[in-house]
């Protein structure tokens, strides 16, 4: 296979254009998961996590809106929010286990959190129309993101 060497910028934009729309994959059901501890175990689907669609998610600002309320290490984008804890070294503080949980499901670490559970559907207040049966996130997309997350170690 025949390796594709893109500029940051181009591989985020590769990244978008890659990335699969959940709904026309028929992927817009949430996959169960088993929470053990503070984490959630085995990976939500049978494809690894790809860390450069992951990334693209969590610096869109249609998708993820990660950059909303956390910082990170994305010299190229403006305005990163400051009320979430650092994306910095976040690989090396928790296991990709433990941010499955934290991504899918941040709530049952912490009601209180601001964080949306991105790949839950039932018992949420105040959700859009459009994403009343819908997760924010696909269970692919959880995983990216965890693939992506895991490889900030500083």
């Amino acid at each position: 296979m025949k390796r594709l060497h893109l500029l940051p910028g181009a591989a985020l934009l590769h990244a978008l254009l890659a990335m699969p729309d959940a709904l026309a994959q028929g992927d817009a059901d949430v996959r169960p998961f088993v929470v053990e501890g503070d984490a959630i175990p085995r990976p939500l689907t049978s494809v690894p996590g790809d860390a450069v669609r992951g990334r693209a998610i969590v610096a869109s600002r249609r998708l993820g809106l990660c950059l909303l309320c956390h910082a990170g290490p994305f010299p190229e984008e403006r305005f990163q929010g400051s009320i979430a804890p650092d994306l910095a070294g976040v690989g090396q503080r928790w296991t990709a286990a433990q941010l499955r949980l934290r991504i899918a499901d941040g709530r049952r670490l912490n009601p209180q959190s601001l964080m949306p559970a991105y790949h839950r559907v039932d018992g949420l207040n105040r959700v859009g129309a459009a994403w009343l049966s819908r997760p924010v996130l696909t269970a692919q997309q959880v995983e990216d993101v965890v693939a992506f997350l895991g490889t900030l170690r500083e």
